[in-house]
């Protein structure tokens, strides 16, 4: 029995949102293995060495790109250790409340508009959320829980320690990013992604341009949300091991990896979509652009690899500040965050508002 004009696109949407699912999935589990290629490779090069080049197969080194899968490949069948001590069931939890929340933030991430597929507007977000931003700071939010169990479960005051630093830098960092991102809220008229990048259509109207302190701020945040240098005080090698995943090994430890690098991942395209003009070119709107290719598909493909490319610098930007800013003190990240960052952003809110009023 053939379907009815009234199950079609049902079952066209229901298609095309399980395919967005599995691609945006798959994005994610391929973001830290070349990340961890970059994060040996350019320090190498900024040293003036060679980094990993050895792995491949037979001749065929590849720059070392398969020592990536070699790490994977020893992650995976190392043997793994719980404390005797350990409450085993949030141990257990812990990476997966790492992991979790970071394929959510990236579902709700507009790679670009649609493409047309059959006839029908496929957009390209594999969970169409009209309060954009407010999903994803409350589902960045629950990565604390996933850092606070493991601490606290592993018993060890390494652990313990890092958890208690990370939760406190988390909890702190999240109000001025929220902050950074209401002016933008405020200039585009609406707190869906897909319509604030509809609004960058031309390059000055693009959000560093909007609203400059805003981006500031929010570069900030992203570093101390990700426990990234110069941020890192929860993983402080020097101080606390590996902070709050000492205990961790095997495929928790290679979680860890996987929830940080693609909440990273996540951050950095946010930081194009709202600052960057996301899918935009700089100077080639989306119409010239479907003139010029002739196709609306391939426009969007273009599209796609432009937010890529954007946010790729920002990837690169974690690891070019990591090997050049030293650690911050942790009374110095707690005062950069209370007393500078969230005065900072309610200043912008209420400039931004205030120059809005006054432009109506």
């Amino acid at each position: 029995m053939g379907l009815t004009s009234s199950e079609l696109p049902f079952i066209v949407d229901l298609i095309a949102t399980l395919s967005k699912i599995v691609v945006v999935f798959l994005i994610g589990l391929n973001v830290p293995p070349i990340m961890l290629w970059v994060e040996r490779r350019v320090p190498a090069l900024m040293q003036r060495r060679r980094g990993p080049n050895r792995v491949g197969f037979f001749k065929w080194r590849l720059w070392g790109l398969f020592q990536a899968v070699a790490d994977a490949i020893k992650l995976i069948f190392k043997e793994e250790a719980v404390p005797a001590m350990a409450n085993k069931w949030f141990f257990h939890l812990g990476p997966v409340f790492s992991v979790f929340p970071a394929f959510l933030v990236l579902s709700a991430m507009p790679f670009g508009e649609y493409i047309e597929v059959m006839g029908y507007q496929i957009s390209l977000v594999a969970v169409q959320v009209n309060v954009g931003f407010l999903f994803i700071l409350a589902m960045a939010g629950m990565a604390i829980y996933g850092v606070a169990l493991s601490g606290w479960a592993s018993t060890s005051k390494y652990t313990l320690l890092g958890a208690l630093r990370a939760s406190a830098q988390m909890i702190s960092y999240e109000i001025p990013l929220g902050l950074s991102l209401i002016p933008i809220a405020l200039v585009y008229n609406s707190l869906d992604l897909t319509e604030i990048v509809k609004g960058q259509s031309h390059f000055w109207q693009w959000g560093i341009f909007l609203s400059p302190l805003s981006f500031i701020i929010f570069l900030v945040c992203m570093f101390a949300e990700t426990n990234r240098t110069p941020f890192d005080l929860a993983e402080a090698e020097s101080e606390l091991v590996v902070g709050f995943h000492t205990e961790y090994g095997s495929t928790k430890f290679a979680a860890f990896f996987l929830g940080e690098y693609v909440s990273m991942f996540a951050l950095s395209l946010l930081c194009s979509i709202l600052f960057f003009g996301g899918w935009h070119l700089p100077l080639l709107s989306r119409e010239n652009l479907i003139n010029l290719t002739g196709s609306v598909n391939l426009a969007a493909l273009v599209g796609v690899g432009v937010l890529f490319l954007k946010a790729a610098f920002f990837m690169f930007l974690y690891v070019w500040v990591r090997w050049t800013v030293p650690r911050f003190r942790y009374d110095q990240l707690m005062k950069l965050g209370w007393k500078f960052l969230l005065p900072l952003g309610l200043a912008n809110i209420a400039v931004t508002a205030g120059i809005l009023a006054l432009n109506f």
